[in-house]
């Protein structure tokens, strides 16, 4: 027999509830008590773990998922699975708790495909490109980011299964749209409308079709929808009228914010407009900028106060990191939050008195509308009930549910608003209600090493590129350079080098070869595979290599373009290395083998083809039926050879072509 002990209060910090630890065990072992009312931390590691439940009943909650617990309930929790437990009843839930370190099982579980359906098990999934500015038009700098990502993240989500939606739509009260509207010489709601329109085109070139496009000066149902969420937040009893600094124009006594002011940024000292720094991610309340000038006279404004509906945000440093332990939190963003929240006082103004914009017939705010930054956040929550009417389903704005999974894609200039603001206006507008989201951000793709920049026109315009025949280079390109974690330039002298050589001098050119092999030497169609020697099981193992590495770069927690495109490319880079010593000999002798070099060469074309749909899915398309096969609809789960006596269309197939190619055929 053997006698140990246990140590009150060892795990406490870790799970956020009463815990203990036993010692002298060969796994981890504890005592854990949830209050009435209570729940532990949402916590994930590498641990395989049991809760043993004893007493009480309550919920176990795994990535978003709910599972009644009750005396007799054992639960193991795979590794880095989220997991949270809570007490649901009147009593004490007594838990006791196992836990282990397996190297081989959290090796297999990390690598484990991130799409899986039991990632996302069978719930709605909306994953959101952040919505444009109507301004001006789309440049690669913006197709780069949000939108080419998400995407391509929704395609190789519904070939794995998961009930995954895109939606996006037009942020028509942008200060930034009336600025341009005085410019143009035209009304706000002319600018948007025209500038929405040019945009849903641009994506539409990139052939990105969201499911839902939200217009939101052009829906009749969301004003009031957003005036009642802004109700919900003022009811919290947290966003009141207050009183602070703010800054006018010193002829006109004009209030200034965003684009109506500069100065240096608070945080980082750099150039920045007024309430966001695209520098260092930081906010501003523009009256705490040094050195502030009016935009349009250059004059140093007038300071005074104003009293306009303000959150205190410092107050939920504590919500904030709750939340940013149940999803995909990048560490550029957990850092953004340490640097925003270890700060002063943040009284964050969430209206501004203007023209353009939702007035949120509160007393208080005459002549205020809501801040659009704020307003996006119901945004979101309004294109899921635009969506779901169109799909029968009863999603409502006003009562979000658990099961929603939420994933975002922004460019890091919009981190503060999406990874801090947005989870608290929750919180307050729906205190029952935790929103588990992932985020996904980008930095600034670069032109000539300066931001791409639409109020400065230096820009390469969508729809100076995007034609039919051009949409899988510029995609592909985009992708293999788009800023995943550090600033990266759009070369133009680099995309004519992608297309000219790799596209065309090396996946056109091994396609048609291939093509030309089947065509003379198995009449088009695609041959059985003979004798196998250990250099071909050596490449069917590396096709299956490439599949792991580029099904973990498309997925849910590795998600990285730059990583897939990598990936596409090194298929074809394998089998042209495999094409170029297996065919010395092609003599009668070889035939068996021979012809089993070939049927693998089908299967990385196959492959390819299968792998390639959520990066370049015209050219997906195209290289399936050339292979004589439909979709590509599903992700494959392993390299498969063609089916034998498979007609295949290879050798005449142009799926690129130059820039000042004309195009032969209609697209």
């Amino acid at each position: 027999m053997k006698i140990t002990h246990y140590e009150p209060g060892a795990l406490s910090a870790a799970f956020g509830i009463d815990m203990s630890s036993v010692e002298g065990f060969g796994p981890g072992a504890g005592w854990g008590r949830v209050p009435a009312g209570g729940a532990s931390d949402p916590h994930q590691h590498d641990e395989t773990e049991v809760f043993v439940i004893v007493q009480g009943t309550g919920d176990l909650v795994v990535d978003g998922e709910r599972t009644p617990a009750a005396p007799g309930t054992v639960a193991m929790f795979e590794p880095f699975e989220t997991h949270v437990i809570e007490n649901t009843g009147s009593d004490d839930l007594l838990f006791f708790d196992l836990y282990w370190r397996d190297p081989a099982h959290a090796a297999r579980a990390a690598a484990a495909d991130a799409a899986d359906r039991r990632r996302f098990g069978a719930r709605p999934v909306f994953v959101f490109s952040t919505p444009p500015t109507p301004n001006g038009d789309l440049h690669l700098g913006h197709l780069s980011g949000p939108y080419l990502g998400a995407d391509a993240f929704v395609r190789f989500q519904r070939m794995n299964g998961v009930q995954a939606w895109h939606l996006t739509g037009s942020d028509d009260y942008q200060s930034y749209v009336a600025e341009r509207a005085r410019r143009d010489g035209r009304e706000p709601a002319e600018t948007a409308a025209h500038f929405s329109a040019e945009i849903a085109a641009t994506l539409a070139l990139m052939d990105i079709r969201p499911d839902q496009y939200t217009v939101t000066d052009a829906d009749p149902s969301y004003p009031d929808g957003l005036r009642a969420f802004f109700t919900r937040l003022v009811d919290s009893g947290s966003v009141n009228p207050r009183s602070t600094p703010a800054l006018f124009d010193a002829g006109t006594g004009a209030y200034l914010y965003e684009v109506d002011v500069s100065g240096g940024c608070p945080g980082c000292s750099a150039p920045t407009s007024g309430n966001i720094c695209e520098e260092c991610g930081q906010p501003n309340v523009c009256a705490d900028l040094t050195d502030p000038r009016t935009r349009r006279t250059g004059e140093p404004p007038r300071r005074g106060y104003l009293a306009r509906y303000c959150l205190p945000l410092h107050e939920f440093r504590d919500d904030l990191a709750a939340h940013h332990e149940l999803g995909r939190v990048p560490a550029r963003l957990r850092e953004l939050a340490h640097r925003v929240l270890s700060g002063s006082r943040l009284d964050l103004p969430v209206t501004h008195p203007s023209g353009w914009g939702v007035n949120p017939a509160e007393t208080g705010a005459d002549g205020q509308v809501i801040w659009v930054w704020p307003e996006m956040s119901y945004g979101f929550l309004h294109g899921i009930e635009a969506l779901g009417r169109g799909l029968g389903k009863d999603w409502k704005a006003a009562a979000p549910q658990q099961d929603w999974k939420i994933v975002h894609f922004f460019g890091y200039d919009n981190s503060f608003y999406h990874s801090l603001l947005y989870p608290v206006l929750y919180k307050l507008a729906f205190p029952g209600w935790e929103p588990d989201i992932d985020y996904h951000v980008n930095e600034f793709y670069l032109l000539e090493h300066q931001k791409f920049s639409t109020s400065r026109g230096h820009a390469v315009w969508g729809k100076d590129v995007l034609t039919a025949d051009s949409v899988d280079a510029v995609r592909f390109f985009l992708a293999r350079t788009r800023p995943e974690g550090r600033r990266t330039n759009f070369d133009p002298v680099a995309y004519e080098s992608a297309l000219a050589d790799t596209l065309i001098g090396t996946w056109q050119r091994w396609l048609g070869d291939l093509g030309s092999r089947v065509d003379a030497w198995y009449d088009g169609q695609a041959p059985d595979a003979g004798v196998w020697t250990p250099e071909h099981t050596a490449f069917l193992a590396r096709l299956g290599v490439r599949l792991a590495a580029v099904s973990q770069s498309l997925g849910q927690d590795g998600f990285s373009l730059n990583q897939a495109a990598d990936e596409l490319h090194g298929i074809v880079e394998d089998t042209v290395r495999f094409t170029a010593r297996e065919y010395l000999l092609t003599g009668p002798a070889e035939k068996d083998r021979t012809r089993t070099a070939l049927a693998l060469e089908l299967a990385a074309a196959r492959l390819l083809a299968r792998c390639s749909a959520p990066v370049m899915p015209r050219f997906a398309g195209r290289l399936a039926a050339a292979l004589g096969l439909t979709g590509p609809e599903v992700w494959p789960a392993t390299p498969e050879l063609l089916p034998a006596g498979t007609k295949v269309s290879l050798s005449d197939a142009v799926f690129f072509r130059a820039t000042d190619e004309k195009a032969t055929s209609d697209d």
